[in-house]
């Protein structure tokens, strides 16, 4: 009996170290759609597909903050059609994201700038925020119309108008993103290796790994989840530090 239980037990793979924060551009929807010969449009429908699965099987795993780069201050400048369609998207998913934030006690961010969203869409930004804020089961954020050096810009603005000098502890309070935990782990699809303005001051001492799968692929794979773990757990963290590394999110 103890011999089946152990083997039950190890049927799935826990990685020692895991990274409480992993962060996602999910890349590569449309070259997706076009390699099937399908409309550009339906790799973005693809790409947001089995998303709460992926969420909850992280979060079984114990990474507490999973944020994705969906949509970047300076996608405006796609077709409008796309643009249309991907506010659509966007405003479809949250909604029903509401059902399963309740139902697994997640906490729901939006980050980046309301303004040139939709109305309806925005409010609905703001309802899932509000809703959610007091949950701990987890924490998933969205970066919509979002860009990094904007995010500073405006924290250096409001730092300057309290009129006090700032150090990173006390500047980080003025980021949008200030309330999340640093990224351990920023993961990009579709073999493109670049940051593209996502998330700079919480990115600074982050492991990066970039994948050639578009993300379509990635939103659905078990095994490419799996791998994404498998891989941050061969990296040797040392902070500017030693050889002996501290793994954020887990003790030596």
């Amino acid at each position: 009996m103890f011999k089946f239980l152990k083997k039950k037990q190890s049927s799935v793979s826990a990685p020692a170290k895991v990274p409480q924060h992993i962060a996602f551009i999910c890349d590569g929807n449309r070259r997706w759609a076009e390699m099937r010969g399908l409309p550009p449009l339906m790799g973005h429908q693809a790409g947001i597909a089995n998303f709460e699965n992926l969420v909850d099987w992280f979060m079984t795993r114990g990474v507490s903050t999973i944020t994705f780069f969906v949509f970047s201050s300076e996608n405006w400048k796609r077709s409008q059609e796309e643009v249309d369609f991907l506010m659509d998207l966007f405003y479809t998913e949250l909604n029903k994201n509401m059902a399963h934030a309740i139902e697994k006690n997640l906490r729901y961010r939006v980050i980046g700038s309301r303004d040139r969203l939709p109305k309806k869409l925005a409010k609905l930004c703001d309802d899932l925020e509000e809703k959610t804020a007091e949950h701990t089961g987890g924490t998933v954020v969205f970066a919509l119309n979002y860009g990094g050096q904007q995010e500073i810009v405006d924290a250096a603005n409001a730092a300057i108008a309290n009129g006090e000098p700032v150090t990173a502890e006390t500047f980080e309070t003025y980021l949008d993103t200030g309330d999340l935990l640093p990224i351990d782990l920023m993961v990009r699809t579709s073999n493109e290796f670049r940051i593209s303005n996502f998330l700079l001051w919480k990115l600074a001492y982050a492991e990066l790994l970039f994948i050639p799968e578009h993300w379509p692929d990635l939103v659905k794979s078990e095994k490419l989840w799996q791998h994404v773990l498998d891989e941050f757990a061969t990296r040797n963290r040392r902070f500017g530090g030693g050889k002996k590394a501290n793994y954020l999110g887990n003790k030596k």
